[in-house]
């Protein structure tokens, strides 16, 4: 049973797409008053009011039972480098991290907990669209383009994650805290060394059902963005850890 959480939010220029984490917030809060909780924002570099956004939240919302925190730094490095800042500066006993456009509400995890699949606190459970029970609505574009990079990743690096890239991932914290201090990758592509360093350092990952929504006005274009991906990859292929 989860009695205490960090939730870890990377944002960058994210100020159109604030309004749905805070309502996901909200809620969450109203439904989960027997968990601790602290919620994590990673302002990585952005230019626009989303820090000024997540500020006036935080002085709306004040809860002597529930944190919040900002961590902020004025260049862009990275969805990798956020995420590993706000789990190092984490507190509680258990960390999930998710991302910023909310097409995995929170309440996720209330599913995952009644259905008792949090049960090895061993494990690292990642949501995964391809669970065969999942809910998933998504462009066709990207399941293809889904496919072709976990072919890609089972050749070059034996990683046999359905779904590497999701960003719904829960952690006991003493566990996140030892795989991120060895994160070298700052970008999206540092999901694949959590597989990697996970398995170097023996512990199972558990893929899980999710309720996953695809949304708009996203940051990566695998498109536009394979020059870098592929960069990344061949990268990792060379670190040791």
């Amino acid at each position: 049973m989860i009695k205490n959480l960090s939730i870890i939010y990377p944002i960058f220029n994210e100020e159109k797409r604030l309004f749905n984490i805070f309502q996901d917030i909200k809620k969450f809060n109203k439904k989960t008053h027997h968990i601790s909780k602290e919620y994590i924002f990673v302002d990585d570099g952005s230019f626009d009011n989303s820090k000024k956004r997540i500020k006036d939240f935080i002085k709306l919302n004040k809860n002597s039972k529930i944190q919040y925190k900002i961590i902020s730094y004025k260049v862009n490095k990275g969805k990798g480098y956020a995420l590993k800042s706000g789990v190092l500066n984490s507190t509680k006993k258990w960390i999930l991290t998710t991302d910023s456009d909310c097409s995995v509400s929170n309440f996720q995890i209330l599913r995952w907990m009644k259905k008792n699949y949090i049960n090895e606190e061993n494990m690292i459970y990642f949501a995964s669209r391809n669970h065969p029970i999942s809910q998933v609505k998504k462009i066709k574009s990207r399941e293809i383009i889904g496919a072709i990079f976990r072919f890609a990743i089972s050749l070059m690096f034996n990683v046999k994650i359905s779904d590497t890239q999701c960003g719904f991932k829960l952690y006991k914290a003493n566990i996140a805290k030892k795989i991120f201090s060895k994160i070298k990758t700052n970008g999206y592509m540092h999901d694949l060394e959590i597989c990697i360093i996970s398995k170097k350092m023996n512990y199972v990952i558990n893929e899980l059902p999710v309720i996953w929504k695809h949304k708009f006005e996203g940051k990566i274009s695998f498109f536009k963005d394979s020059i870098k991906i592929i960069s990344s990859l061949v990268m990792i292929k060379f670190y040791r850890y």
